[in-house]
């Protein structure tokens, strides 16, 4: 690997698989930082593609990681990726939630099933 830590197989490989799967390929940043405890990607992409990126209970973004893994180990680094939520609010299914969630069972007993 060359000196200059902003270049990677590691930072290749997430910024082809992200790219591949988003709606917004020119919304992908991927940041390449290394230090003591190894390399640090972070992610970022647009809102409309944080779903996409996470996938259904966050399958997707534990399947790059794992595969990051084992590039990490190919080259003796420890290899960390870490998604940045975008700004102004929580995504869920790709698309923000600015409604409060309903009201369960759990938080107010006096529901009726």
């Amino acid at each position: 690997m060359a000196d200059d830590v902003s270049i990677g197989v590691d930072k290749d490989f997430v910024e082809f698989v992200v790219k591949s799967i988003v709606s917004q390929p020119d919304k992908v940043v991927v940041v390449r930082t290394v230090d003591d405890m190894g390399v640090l990607l972070t992610l970022q992409v647009a809102k409309e593609d944080m779903g996409k990126v996470i996938g259904r209970s966050g399958q997707t973004a534990k399947s790059i990681r794992i595969l990051l893994r084992v590039i990490g180990s190919k080259e003796n680094t420890r290899v960390n990726m870490k998604i940045v939520e975008p700004e102004g609010g929580e995504v869920v299914g790709g698309e923000l939630d600015d409604e409060p969630a309903a009201t369960s069972i759990l938080d107010d007993p006096e529901l009726e099933l």
